[in-house]
């Protein structure tokens, strides 16, 4: 039985106030050597290959930023959580900052995402490429979830400078251990199916390959707090494989762009 007090549509505000716009999660199940793939040495699979794709519109710091975040289930130092593969954004402003200070994935996307009555719509695309498609509808109130905490990895790192891309690192990796605590207003069950598709800039559907999609819904979180701090330092030449990523994201590429075939 669900706890909340909301109806379905969930929590309303103010007209155009993005305060009280839901997030729509989707999880799903990869093949575990997929995962193992993309984790650097001293990030872990856990028992659960699963995929969290979530995608919002939220205000950072007061002006509406439409997003897509990326995570596969991995632990650290023991504790299970998220490694995060990207936060595709559409604020340039917010894209730097967060990679130089916190080595928070972020790169810039196109995000569609709307509701019209229970009708539920996202779309992302980066560099013309459309990467992930959703359509469905919010069919019914879910169960309340308690309060949590979620955990998320980064890597934060800085190539040596100059011209010599094997020369090292200047600031050597570092796990970047994010923490942070949420409630929950209000969820709904949404009956629909996320769609991966084919791009070379965002390659989850061939890297992370959908074989079961395990839940779809969207959620009003409530923020309770968050935590930001290194978690321990990497092996630089067990790393040095993984440096090479697409744009700002970890997915595996070569000087910024995708591998070539």
């Amino acid at each position: 039985m669900s706890t909340s007090t909301y109806p379905l549509g969930g929590p309303q505000g103010n007209t155009g106030d993005i305060n009280n716009w839901p997030m729509l999660k989707v999880i799903y199940r990869t093949d575990p050597e997929k995962i193992a793939a993309l984790l650097p040495p001293g990030i872990e699979p856990t028992d659960e290959p699963n995929v969290t794709v979530i995608v919002y519109n939220f205000p950072v710091p007061d002006v509406p930023e439409y997003g897509v975040l990326m995570t596969v289930d991995a632990s650290h130092n023991g504790i299970n959580g998220e490694y995060t593969l990207g936060y595709g954004i559409d604020q340039e402003s917010a894209i730097f900052m967060s990679q130089e200070m916190n080595g928070q994935p972020k790169f810039p996307c196109d995000t569609t995402f709307y509701r019209v009555g229970n009708k539920v719509v996202a779309r992302c695309s980066h560099q013309g490429y459309t990467f992930l498609e959703f359509s469905g509808e919010a069919i019914e109130i879910a169960e309340h979830e308690p309060d949590f905490d979620m955990h998320e990895w980064w890597i934060k790192v800085s190539r040596a400078a100059g011209s010599d891309i094997t020369a090292g690192f200047d600031f050597p990796p570092q796990v970047v251990h994010v923490r942070s605590g949420y409630g929950t207003q209000h969820r709904e069950h949404v009956s629909g199916q996320l769609k991966l598709l084919e791009s070379p800039w965002d390659p989850i559907a061939k890297m992370l390959p959908m074989r079961e999609q395990l839940s779809a819904h969207l959620w009003w979180p409530t923020f309770k707090d968050r935590e930001i701090k290194l978690a321990g330092k990497l092996d630089p030449d067990s790393f040095m494989a993984y440096t090479d990523v697409i744009s700002g994201s970890r997915w595996p590429g070569f000087m910024g762009a995708p591998k070539s075939e």
